[in-house]
């Protein structure tokens, strides 16, 4: 059977979950403050990929090539 990749996540979720259940309170507090550091550079790492697309698609700049290629 082919797991598609949801149903891998939410395994490794509950997986994740049960280790959690067993250990001491000061190692839960460790791996939450982790988890909340891979996710605010994964929301880093989307905005910026947004802002790059956002200024490649951009028309604002055009002006910029065209004077580039009549100096060239």
């Amino acid at each position: 059977m082919h797991m598609n990749s949801t149903m891998k996540k939410e395994i490794l979720i509950h997986k994740t979950f049960d280790y959690l259940n067993r250990l001491p309170q000061d190692k839960v507090t460790e791996v939450a403050e982790f988890v909340e550091f891979l996710y605010q550079k994964h929301e880093e790492y989307i905005l910026k990929k947004g802002i790059q697309k956002m200024v490649t698609d951009s028309k604002s700049f055009e002006f910029l090539k065209k004077k580039r290629n009549y100096i060239l």
